[in-house]
């Protein structure tokens, strides 16, 4: 009896994290974990983007950008995040992160820790090789 509730308690637990995760949780503006960006995250035509609204960017110019035509464009308003979908569970998947540090983009996805935290994982290859920075949530 004491095995059925624990495997009842574990199930209902995961059902009630899953419910709670909707489509759009990331959507909203974001700090990223070095505090030198704020991020709004919006959705498009069922898709997933973030730009760069405001943070340490002002008046900084995406100079890294393996385009050379667009290294003379603001970072503000610059999309970061591309292509997101959300996978039915727990995460936003099958997009890209661009850096404008060192001009590359990566694979990506997103999972939320809690309403106000969430972990961007950016990787190259398999999710194995990557970074993973946790952004909060501005309210």
């Amino acid at each position: 009896m004491k095995n059925i509730k624990l495997i009842l308690l574990f199930l209902l637990s995961g059902w009630t994290i899953q419910a709670q995760t909707n489509t759009d949780a990331i959507t909203g503006e974001w700090l990223t974990q070095s505090k030198d960006g704020s991020i709004l995250i919006y959705k498009q035509a069922n898709k997933y983007y973030g730009k760069i609204i405001g943070g340490n960017s002002e008046g900084r110019k995406d100079d890294k950008n393996p385009d050379e035509k667009l290294r003379s464009q603001p970072l503000i308003g610059k999309v970061i995040l591309s292509n997101f979908v959300f996978d039915g569970k727990s995460k936003w998947e099958d997009g890209t992160i661009y850096d404008p540090n060192n001009g590359k983009t990566y694979s990506c996805v997103i999972k939320l820790k809690n309403n106000n935290e969430m972990e961007v994982r950016g990787y190259v290859g398999i999710s194995l090789f990557g970074r993973t920075d946790v952004w909060t949530r501005i309210k």
